[in-house]
C-alpha cells in the first residue's frame, strides 16, 4: 500500500522538475513511511512512497522498472492472487526476483498489456510509463478502493492518490459550482468530477492512457452491468456465498506483516471475524471504536464475539477535546469536507491499531451488496410514500428522527429522484426551505448509473438502489476508509468486495437480500452456525455518533460551533439565505432534527479552516 504521483510534460522540451516531484510525493508520507523513491527522465516524473506490506525488503522498492528498462510503474495497492500467476510467467520466460506483487503486476502488464486487469482479484492504482512509445497508462480497480486523481493545468498532466499532492505542486485550488450543489444536495460529488475545478477522478474499472503529445483515451476495462448479466446461475447460493467468502477472506490474509479487523459488532466485521476463525487464524486482534451513548453502542457485542473466538480486543471512546482534534486531522487527510461523521473515529482507532498491525480488514460493502440499509425499506411499495407525506404532520411522524426524514423523503415524487436521493439526509424540498437554495445539482453520472440501474432490474427500485450506490455512495465510503486509515499507515482490506462476491449477489433473486427485517438475508444464513444470536439479531447501528450532543455539550465544540455562525461560508452567494443563527438555536434547544441540516455546512466551515486555507 502506497501513494503515487507524477507529472507528465505534454510539451516534448519541457522537462519536470525534481523539487516538484518530491514535494508532491512527500505531501503523501502518511501513505507510506517505510519507503521512498522517484523517477525523472525529460519530460515525465513518477514518485512513490512506500507502506512495505508483502515483500518488506528492499526487492519491493518502487518505481520498478522492467528488466529492460521500457517500462517503469509505480503501484498503491494489493494483488491477493498474485503468487497464480508464478508458473505462467515462468513458462514465458520470466524469472521472479522478488517476492512482491508488484514485479507480477508488472510483468503480466509487459505480457498482455492491461487485457489482463480482468484476471486481478486486487485493489489498485497504478501507472506505467512506456519509455518506448512515450504513454502514460494509469488504471484503477473494479470498485475505486484505491484512489487515483488528476488535472491537466500548464500543458501537463498531474496525477497522485490525493488531491493534497496536486496542490502542493500547484493546482489551484479552486471550488467547482456543480461540485458544491452536489456536495449540498447529495452529501459528495459522485463520478469522475470532484469539488474542485479542474481536478478529476480516474473512474473505478476504468484506463486512461496519456501519450506525450497530450491525446487522452479513456475505456471502460469492467463493466459491473454486463459481469451480473453472464453470470451464471448459482444453485445453492448459501453455499456458494459461504465458500466464496472464506476463499476472500483467506486471500486478504495474504501479508508479510500483522493483520488485525475492525470490528463495530455488526453482523458484517463479525462475519470476518467468524471466518477467520474458522479457517484457524490464531493471534487476530481486533479493534473497537465504544460510545457511552447506548443507542450508538455495539462495542459489548464486539468484546463478546472477541472473547468467544479468542482474540484479542482493543476499545476505545473518542470525545471532547481528542474528538476535536481528530476532527481537524481527518479533514486534512480526506481533502474534501468530511461527509460520514464517522471519519475523525476511525482515524483515531487506526491510529490506535498502528502500533499493533499494519493491515486492517474492513466489512465495508456488505451494506449496499445485500441491501442492509433501513433506507431501501422505503422503495419496496412507492406508492405508500404519498400515503405517508399526507399523514406526516401526526406527532408519530414528526418527532421521531427516523420516522420524520421518511416523511420529508415522501414529499418526493419522481422515481428516479427517490433513487438519485436514496443516500441524502435532506431533500431538494429541504433544501429549498430552509437553505433558499432552488436549482438541483445536474447529477449527470448519477443520472448514467441510474439509467443502468434501471436496465438491469427494470421496476425494482430497491435493487436499482442497490446499484446505484454500489457506483456512488460506496465509493464515497471506500475513500473514508482510504483516507482514514492510510492517515495512520494503515492498510484497509474489504472481504465484502471480491469480484466474485460482487457480481454473484448481482445475480441473485430478491428474496436473498430483503428476506427478513433487516435485509442480508443470505449473510445471515451463511452465518447462522457461526455467530451468535445476539449479533444475527442485533438492531443495525453502524459507526454513528451523536454529534447534536458533541456541538452543543462538548467546550471545545461549543467554542467553534460560535465561530461557525460568523463564518465567511455565509457571505457565499450560494449559501447568502441560510439563517444559520436560527438553524444553531433551535439545535441548541434540544432539537436533533437540526442536524442534518447544520452538519455539511459546519463540516465545510471545519474544512475551510484547517484544509482550504493550508493552500
Amino acid at each position: 500500500m502506497c501513494g503515487i504521483n507524477g507529472i507528465l510534460n505534454l510539451q516534448s522540451s519541457k522537462k519536470v522538475e525534481e523539487h516538484i516531484i518530491i514535494k508532491m510525493r512527500d505531501a503523501l508520507a502518511h501513505r507510506g513511511p517505510d519507503d521512498k523513491g522517484i523517477y525523472i527522465a525529460n519530460t515525465i516524473g513518477l514518485g512513490h512512497r512506500r507502506l512495505s506490506v508483502l515483500d518488506t525488503s528492499l526487492a519491493g522498492h518502487q518505481p520498478f522498472f522492467s528488466d529492460d528498462k521500457r517500462y517503469v510503474l509505480v503501484y498503491n495497492g494489493e494483488i491477493y492472487n498474485f503468487k497464480e500467476f508464478y508458473p505462467e510467467l515462468i513458462r514465458n520466460g520470466f524469472d521472479i526476483k522478488t517476492k512482491s506483487d508488484t514485479e507480477v503486476l508488472l510483468k503480466l502488464f509487459q505480457l498482455y498489456g492491461t487485457t489482463m486487469l480482468h484476471r486481478l482479484n486486487g485493489m489498485f492504482a497504478f501507472a506505467i510509463w512506456d519509455n518506448q512509445e512515450k504513454k502514460l497508462t494509469l488504471v484503477r480497480d473494479r470498485m475505486g478502493v484505491k484512489p487515483l486523481y488528476y488535472s491537466f493545468y500548464n500543458e501537463s498532466l498531474y496525477f497522485a492518490s490525493e488531491q493534497k499532492a496536486l496542490f502542493t505542486a500547484g493546482v489551484p485550488l479552486k471550488i467547482a459550482d456543480d461540485g458544491l450543489e452536489e456536495y449540498i444536495f447529495n452529501r459528495f460529488v459522485a463520478g469522475e468530477n470532484t469539488l474542485y475545478q479542474n481536478i478529476k477522478k480516474v473512474l473505478p474499472g476504468y484506463v486512461m492512457t496519456v501519450q506525450q503529445n497530450g491525446k487522452v483515451i479513456q475505456e471502460k476495462w469492467w463493466d459491473l452491468k454486463s459481469e451480473i448479466q453472464k453470470h451464471p446461475q448459482i444453485n445453492d447460493p448459501v453455499k456458494w456465498f459461504r465458500e466464496t467468502f472464506d476463499d476472500s477472506v483467506k486471500l486478504r490474509m495474504v501479508s508479510d506483516v500483522p493483520v488485525g479487523v475492525l470490528l463495530s459488532g455488526g453482523i458484517d466485521s463479525s462475519s470476518i471475524l467468524a471466518s477467520l476463525y474458522r479457517q484457524n487464524y490464531k493471534n487476530i486482534e481486533s479493534f473497537n471504536v465504544g460510545f457511552k451513548e447506548e443507542e450508538h453502542n455495539e462495542s459489548h457485542l464486539a468484546k463478546m464475539l472477541s472473547e468467544k473466538l479468542d482474540y484479542s480486543f482493543q476499545t476505545m471512546k473518542l470525545e471532547g477535546e481528542n474528538l476535536y482534534n481528530s476532527l481537524l486531522s481527518s479533514t486534512y487527510f480526506q481533502d474534501e469536507p468530511i461527509m460520514h461523521l464517522s471519519e475523525p473515529h476511525l482515524l483515531a482507532l487506526s491510529q490506535k491499531a498502528n502500533t499493533s498491525v499494519k493491515v486492517l480488514l474492513s466489512g465495508e460493502g456488505a451494506d449496499e451488496l445485500m441491501g442492509g440499509y433501513v433506507r431501501y425499506k422505503a422503495l419496496q411499495y412507492p406508492s405508500l410514500l404519498s400515503s405517508i407525506a399526507t399523514i406526516g404532520n401526526l406527532d408519530l411522524f414528526s418527532k421521531k428522527p427516523r420516522y420524520e426524514k421518511l416523511v420529508r423523503y415522501a414529499q418526493i415524487s419522481k422515481k428516479s429522484d427517490l433513487v438519485l436521493f436514496n443516500s441524502s439526509n435532506i431533500f431538494p424540498n429541504d433544501i429549498e426551505k430552509t437553505f433558499g437554495i432552488h436549482s438541483l445539482p445536474r447529477n449527470e453520472y448519477r443520472k448514467t448509473i441510474y439509467q443502468e440501474a434501471k436496465d438491469l432490474y427494470p421496476n425494482n427500485l430497491r435493487r436499482q438502489a442497490l446499484y446505484f450506490d454500489q457506483h456512488t455512495y460506496l465509493c464515497s465510503l471506500l475513500d473514508r476508509n482510504d483516507r482514514c486509515t492510510m492517515g495512520a499507515s494503515i492498510e484497509c482490506r474489504e472481504p465484502f468486495l471480491d469480484p466474485r462476491l460482487i457480481t454473484g449477489l448481482g445475480s441473485l433473486e430478491d428474496k436473498w437480500l430483503f428476506t427478513g427485517k433487516k435485509g442480508k438475508f443470505i449473510l445471515k444464513s451463511a452465518m447462522q452456525d457461526r455467530l451468535p444470536a445476539s449479533i444475527l439479531n442485533f438492531k443495525k447501528i453502524g459507526l454513528s455518533a451523536p454529534w447534536g450532543d458533541y456541538l452543543t455539550k462538548s467546550p471545545a465544540f461549543r467554542e467553534e460551533l460560535s465561530s461557525f455562525s460568523k463564518s465567511d461560508l455565509f457571505e457565499m452567494p450560494y449559501f447568502e439565505n441560510i439563517r444559520i443563527q436560527k438553524l444553531i438555536t433551535t439545535l441548541q434547544k434540544g432539537d436533533t432534527r437540526m442536524i442534518p441540516y447544520i452538519m455539511p455546512l459546519f463540516m465545510m466551515h471545519i474544512w475551510i479552516k484547517s484544509y482550504a486555507n493550508k493552500f
